[in-house]
């Protein structure tokens, strides 16, 4: 019989079914003949060079790799020569954007714009504290929480009292802008309102009534634009956070329950610093979803093949769950660049290795539950179907696999070899495996060691009648 492998199952003491996703493996919706999907290493990080400091935000601009690092703006050449353009101060994560002559960087409430030679501060004190930023027709706006403010047309370093709007169909504050579709979205705690440019006198954007969205984002950087909608992490007033799309007026919550249950183990000031991006790449749409102790992947492409939300982990750790340590994900110099979040280094992404930054890293999945109708069963054996033969040089790696039937507590590992460098014939058989009298789990680990996909995952059962 073969068992799903996706996703597994597993239990709490509330008792609740809970959902595993891979960790550092990623789903694949393709059919290979052996099954509908597979799980593929996720990608390895490499390390490029390293920065005056951490990396607080970036943005492909004219070709050139644009980072904010430590205090710093710097760019970063396609032979990774890092030269310092300018001081934009502290503060924390950065938000960028570009018209046709300036790049735009908010950093401390600041607003900075640089045309390629200077880099000049926005002084007017009629801006105020700019939270993020967004160029519309000609147009810097930024929002300082409560309103929106726009800089001249003429003279983007100047600023007009009298041309501020806001966001007031509810009194919730601002969080973020985003534009999507060259309107402009503004997302505020409890809702979201979207505005468009009919050229009036003094604020030149007039609300599009029917397009609010009754739910909003709990920070700045925990929503951008993705599969042409925004997501974001948030929800409406007297509701949990959840993770949602909001366009055209609706927004449909992408997150399970299993996301929700992690969401909820932190305090909304955590969820305020989250941060989220996406990345589409090879018939992927992930939306990567930064928590401060977690990191999840949503793929929008393989949701809609397999009809069901597609999740799964990535983490930078042997064992045990924590944060992937690769953060701004810009796609230049035709290869995924990266930065780690807590050092200075910068890389990027490939395929070939899943070692990060040069440590070696730990991949886990589950299956979910074998029921034999009440009846019990004996598992003779039970095979990985997979890709071999790509594991590190000069080692013989081993994977693990144990079983649980309760979902609680779980059996001694088993382990066996996964083959060396170029042994693709090699098949991951475990004998044995003992038996089950109502229901039972499995899960399987290994290490970055082991580069491995795993198609479909056979076993051979004997059932019995208790």
């Amino acid at each position: 019989m073969q068992i799903p492998i996706l996703s597994g199952i597993y239990a709490d003491g509330s008792p609740n079914f809970r959902t595993s996703y891979p960790k550092n493996m990623v789903p694949v919706p393709k059919d290979n003949g052996i099954s509908k999907g597979y799980l593929r290493p996720g990608e390895g990080i490499v390390e490029l060079g390293t920065g005056p400091g951490i990396s607080r935000g970036a943005i492909n601009w004219n070709g050139t790799l644009y980072r904010v690092m430590g205090t710093q703006l710097v760019s970063i050449s396609s032979a990774n020569v890092v030269t310092v353009i300018g001081d934009v101060g502290d503060g924390g994560r950065v938000t960028f954007d570009y018209g046709f002559t300036y790049l735009a960087v908010t950093s401390g409430g600041r607003l900075y714009l640089y045309d390629g030679a200077t880099l000049t501060q926005v002084t007017d004190p009629d801006l105020g504290v700019a939270l993020d930023v967004v160029w519309v027709d000609g147009y810097y706006m930024t929002t300082d929480g409560e309103f929106l403010v726009i800089t001249e047309l003429d003279n983007p370093f100047a600023v007009n009292p009298l041309k501020y709007g806001s966001s007031e169909a509810d009194p919730d504050p601002i969080k973020a802008i985003w534009k999507l579709r060259n309107e402009i979205y503004a997302l505020n705690r409890y809702t979201i309102e979207v505005f468009d440019n009919v050229g009036t006198a003094n604020f030149p954007f007039q609300r599009v009534t029917g397009a609010q969205i009754q739910k909003g984002t709990v920070g700045t950087f925990a929503c951008c634009v993705f599969m042409d909608a925004i997501a974001f992490i948030g929800g409406g007033r007297n509701e949990a956070p959840a993770i949602y799309l909001g366009a055209n007026g609706n927004a449909q919550k992408i997150s399970t329950r299993e996301i929700e249950e992690v969401l909820q183990e932190y305090t909304e000031a955590e969820l305020s610093i989250s941060f989220i991006e996406e990345k589409i790449d090879r018939a992927h749409q992930h939306l990567i979803v930064h928590l401060p102790r977690h990191t999840f992947v949503f793929d929008g492409a393989a949701s809609t093949v397999l009809s069901m939300p597609v999740w799964f982990m990535l983490s930078s750790t042997l064992v045990d769950e924590d944060i992937w340590n690769a953060t701004e994900c810009v796609w230049c110099y035709d290869r995924w660049n990266v930065a780690h979040p807590t050092t200075t280094q910068f890389g990027y992404l490939v395929d070939n290795i899943s070692t990060h930054w040069g440590e070696t890293i730990g991949w886990e999945f589950g299956t979910l539950i074998v029921y034999n109708a009440g009846n019990g069963a004996l598992f003779h054996d039970m095979e990985l179907v997979s890709l071999t033969g790509s594991t590190a040089f000069g080692v013989d790696p081993t994977i693990w696999t144990q079983y649980s039937v309760d979902g609680i507590t779980w059996s001694v590992e088993k382990g066996i070899s996964a083959g060396t460098i170029g042994q693709r014939n090699k098949r991951l058989v475990w004998f044995q495996q003992g038996n089950m009298r109502n229901m039972r789990m499995q899960r399987f680990r290994g290490t970055s060691d082991a580069h491995i996909a795993v198609a479909a995952l056979e076993a051979r059962v004997e059932p019995l009648a208790f």
